[in-house]
């Protein structure tokens, strides 16, 4: 593995390593490949305390927050690949239509070949593994670029990973120009996670090759509060959604819609139960910071716009401390609009703009009113309304009374739509993005000649009263069937 920033000139002899690794890779059983997560599963839950205090350094969250969203991720998915994998990537059989009579149809799963990872820095250690164990299972090697902003990162990956076969993985350290470099270089797919604008960029390149990708993207998740929902729970939901992570998550809560008919003591409890968070750097407290500084600038842009246009700060620093670049957490907006920044693009901030709503259908207008389709969050105790609502919202991931988690659940296919992104992983689906499926029908070759070959010649009238047999009403079918027996009789002759 490389340790070092890796140059351009570097990346022909990467891939020619990752191909010839491939090869012998694939060629194992998936049961052969997924003995290799036994001994990473082991790494992953001996070193779980340095592991936290690595990505805790690197990105400024709890190290609790690394422990339940970073490290357990990795653990269930391995669980679930030791269960799992093998029922799904072998191959399976499936019905073969009445007119192709006499055959197996199956579908096979192979490896895609080389796969190319770029992960994230806000949650550089999960969404790197993960990715990278479907990948692997599936037969692929792999090509991983962490964001260069989680600098320790790669060195626990590359310890992590340090048992599997040579060239198997390999890590390249550099920034965005590596990993334009990385797509021209011709991985045969690539798993991105990142922000639309990169996502993009990287889609328009690899469409010049023909490339397959995954694209994680980002997200402007809304949360509806019905009157009749939990408020303590739906309080304490809007909380932990929207500041996890100092709210630099791409499923984040960052947009709130409550009923009108709580709204006002809802807001009440919200802004009490903010009030009590502790922010800092020592494992008990309740916020992190920031890792990005300059992310403080689309926070404050978005913050200011609103403002202007007659957002009120319910809680967090005031119009003078803002001006003065200071920036205070959390921050809780009311008065807000859709015609607002803030409402309508990614914020990855500590950042909660509230609206209030007078019925279902105006809650479902508003939460589908964004570019974006990661998740959202329905609260209510009425389960019929709330699934009715799920039903309506524009996203890939819905959570009824409950937030952010269902990317936790490895049985559960992950992605968004609209602009936030393309393709799933996890769960069988997401495994299978890292393979071709491959259509094979058996024939036992025994007849000379199949019905519908040459010659056509006083066919047309047998194959109608079959077709009118099997597609058309029941009592049809015994005529067809002597239809087609007779056919079979005369061809085969």
């Amino acid at each position: 593995m490389i340790t070092t920033e890796t140059t351009s000139a570097e990346i022909e002899a990467v891939y020619d390593k990752a191909r010839r690794a491939q090869l012998p890779w694939s060629q194992l059983p998936v049961k052969e490949r997924v003995r290799y997560l036994h001994e990473l599963q082991a790494s992953v839950l001996e070193q779980r305390d340095s592991l936290c205090q690595v990505v805790s350094k690197d990105t400024g969250k709890p190290k609790l927050e690394c422990l339940v969203t970073e490290v357990a991720p990795i653990l269930d998915t391995i669980k679930y690949m030791q269960r799992n994998a093998c029922s799904i990537l072998n191959a399976h059989r499936v019905p073969t239509p009445p007119l192709l009579y006499g055959r197996r149809s199956s579908i096979e799963y192979m490896p895609r070949g080389v796969v190319l990872v770029i992960s994230p820095w806000n949650y550089p250690l999960q969404l790197t593994v993960i990715p990278m164990i479907s990948a692997l299972v599936a037969g692929n090697t792999v090509i991983v670029k962490p964001s260069e902003v989680a600098g320790g990162v790669h060195q626990l990956i590359r310890q992590l990973f340090q048992h599997f076969p040579p060239d198997v993985v390999q890590v390249v350290l550099g920034d965005g120009n590596l990993g334009a470099a990385l797509v021209d270089g011709g991985p045969d797919h690539i798993f991105f996670t990142g922000s639309i604008a990169t996502g993009k960029a990287i889609q328009a390149q690899a469409a010049r090759q023909l490339i397959p990708t995954t694209l994680e993207l980002g997200g402007k998740d809304p949360m509806i509060v019905f009157a009749d929902a939990n408020m303590e729970r739906a309080v304490q939901g809007a909380l932990w959604g929207s500041l996890t992570n100092c709210g630099q998550v791409c499923l984040s809560t960052e947009r709130l819609y409550v009923e009108e008919a709580i709204y006002s003591t809802f807001m009440q409890k919200l802004v009490h139960e903010a009030k009590r968070l502790t922010q800092g750097s020592h494992s008990d407290c309740d916020l992190g910071t920031l890792t990005l500084p300059q992310q403080a600038h689309t926070l404050k842009e978005q913050i200011l716009e609103a403002l202007s246009q007659g957002a009120q700060i319910c809680l967090g620093p005031t119009l003078d401390d803002l001006g003065k670049d200071q920036l205070s957490f959390p921050i809780i907006l009311t008065g807000v609009t859709h015609n607002m920044k803030i409402m309508q693009e990614e914020t990855f901030g500590p950042v909660l703009p509230i609206m209030s709503f007078t019925n279902t259908e105006e809650a479902i207008a508003l939460a589908n009113d964004a570019i974006y389709g990661l998740g959202a969050s329905v609260w209510s105790s009425d389960l019929a309304r709330a699934n009715y609502v799920a039903s309506r919202l524009i996203c890939g991931n819905v959570m009824i009374n409950d937030v952010l988690v269902s990317i936790a659940n490895p049985h559960l296919p992950f992605g968004g739509t609209k602009q936030s992104g393309l393709g799933r992983y996890h769960s069988a689906a997401g495994l299978r993005t890292f393979c071709h499926e491959k259509a094979v029908m058996v024939s036992s070759g025994k007849y000379p000649k199949e019905l519908y070959w040459y010659p056509y010649k006083g066919k047309y009238p047998w194959f109608s009263q079959l077709i009118a047999g099997f597609y058309s009403r029941p009592r049809k079918l015994l005529t067809a069937l002597r239809s087609f027996m007779a056919l079979q009789r005369e061809t085969r002759k």
